[in-house]
């Protein structure tokens, strides 16, 4: 979940005609804030739904109220109307007179007196910002609740819901469980799910990866030892299994695993106790175990170089996490999220893509998964010339030539949304052939939704008979194609210094 309460600039949106007021408040505010100044009401409206905003500063004397531009308590009545309210600081010569009772009537957050007191300001802003970063939260826990979603494991796809319930029907029993799926697919997260979701919440959360370790020291580190057990061991160690007592165990890259130590890991497991290097006793533990691997254990177990019994021990369960390219449709969700997330990490400007950079990202394959896209982004945020939108330029060397010339067009993030979206379909339609079952069935979503989608980005087909001919053909591939479719003022002096 996302909070604007860090180091990140906060974002104000001033509504006000005067322009020398918007720069010398912003030099008062300092760095702290970010001020944008937007001198019509009509204009202050458009930019809730385009911009992301954490307080509304709102002059209450400007005219306003004929068609189709709203007065200044209408602009307020739809800022505190939204899902997330936003919170709105109004001032006004008159602060305490009619009209203020009225924004206040309204869901004003606070109401101010001209000249603004600065120091009463940035009180008020202070307060507004964190109650709205207070809402974002609460509004997004609300939300993961009511969709099922679990924190950290993003996606609105058919894969990735099933993931989701699975893993909260299994949190609910103690059953061991094993976590497939590529590098970087986020098994942790997952493990991490399991034990946040189960009645060991409460209890310690022990993580352990295999390959952090060389085989000597993997049994020192699972099981413990006694002091003298081996030189240099000058005092008893607890080993992790003790450690997440209660709890929950995380072994990751189980197929690791040298068999020797599989043979001790299988009996700890039948036998709930531990014994320690250089000790011959055994003590109990009730811990919960889940694996995860990238590799193929049931082809090692035929190898001979994993053990059946253990495998169907800690396999009781298992969770296939898809790759990345597998669910395309959930990287706009997944890119905005981590923009959001380093850009407050960061105190960095960036708030949208522009359709290039989004584009790129809907084309490239992830060989890195959940992984490789947070660096990506995490870099361009970094990088980034301090421009709202990222764009081309920010993205690294090898993805550049995967975007498309419409980076040229700066837009808002729902604009790059809309490109992302029409590069997945154009993406999906050529690699099938123009085969419009097949890049439904691989988008995940209806052939009928595909049609609606066509159509709302003006993209027309070609080749249509052959096309559905090659769709009544089994193991033939289309050879369709789709192209774009041508068709008040006072300045300064309205401050003062407490």
């Amino acid at each position: 979940m996302l909070s604007n309460t860090g180091s990140a600039r906060r974002s104000i949106l001033l509504v006000d005609r005067d322009e020398a007021f918007s720069r010398a408040l912003q030099q008062v505010l300092g760095t702290e804030y970010s001020l944008r100044h937007e001198p019509s009401l009509s204009g202050a409206r458009a930019r809730f739904d385009t911009e992301y905003i954490d307080c509304v500063l709102l002059n209450l004397d400007l005219p306003g109220g004929a068609d189709p531009s709203p007065s200044p308590v209408e602009l307020l009545r739809t800022a505190v109307e939204r899902t997330v309210p936003l919170p709105v600081i109004t001032y006004s010569w008159e602060a305490r007179g009619k009209r203020a009772l009225e924004a206040f009537q309204e869901g004003a957050f606070d109401t101010l007196d001209q000249p603004l007191d600065v120091q009463q300001l940035k009180f008020a802003l202070e307060r507004a910002c964190r109650r709205v970063a207070l809402l974002r939260e609460l509004t997004e826990a609300q939300r993961l609740l009511e969709t099922g979603r679990i924190e950290g494991l993003l996606g609105n796809s058919k894969s990735m819901e099933k993931v989701s319930e699975l893993i909260r029907k299994v949190a609910e029993v103690a059953t061991t469980v094993l976590i497939m799926g590529e590098s970087g697919t986020g098994k942790g997260i997952a493990a991490q799910a399991i034990h946040r979701l189960s009645e060991r919440r409460k209890k310690p959360f022990v993580a352990f990866s295999v390959c952090n370790f060389p085989d000597s020291l993997i049994d020192d580190e699972l099981f413990g030892h006694e002091r003298g057990a081996f030189t240099n061991a000058g005092q008893t160690r607890r080993g992790r299994f003790e450690e997440a007592n209660g709890g929950t165990i995380f072994i990751d890259e189980i197929g690791d695993l040298v068999l020797p130590l599989q043979s001790k890991l299988l009996r700890v497991l039948q036998e709930r106790t531990v014994e320690r290097l250089g000790s011959n006793v055994s003590r109990p533990v009730d811990v919960r175990v889940i694996c995860a691997t990238n590799r193929n254990l049931e082809k090692m177990v035929a190898e001979g170089a994993f053990r059946e019994d253990l495998y169907f021990r800690i396999s009781v369960v298992e969770i296939q996490l898809p790759a990345l390219r597998e669910r395309r449709e959930d990287i706009p969700l997944l890119a905005e999220h981590y923009l959001r997330l380093f850009a407050m990490a960061h105190n960095k400007k960036a708030r949208a893509f522009t359709p290039g950079f989004a584009a790129a990202l809907a084309r490239h394959d992830w060989p890195g998964n959940v992984r490789e896209l947070q660096n990506v982004i995490e870099r361009s945020v970094v990088l980034a010339n301090g421009n709202e939108h990222l764009g081309v330029s920010d993205l690294p060397e090898e993805l550049r030539e995967l975007t498309i010339s419409e980076d040229a067009c700066v837009g808002t993030f729902h604009d790059a949304l809309q490109g992302f979206k029409k590069e997945l379909v154009r993406a999906a339609l050529r690699a099938n052939g123009g085969n419009k079952l097949k890049a439904a069935s691989e988008l995940g979503i209806s052939r009928c939704y595909l049609h609606r989608m066509l159509n709302q980005f003006g993209l027309v087909e070609k080749d249509t008979d052959q096309e559905q001919e090659n769709e009544g053909l089994s193991g033939h591939e289309g050879t369709g194609r789709i192209e774009p479719n041508s068709a008040h003022s006072g300045g300064p002096e309205m401050l003062k210094a407490s």
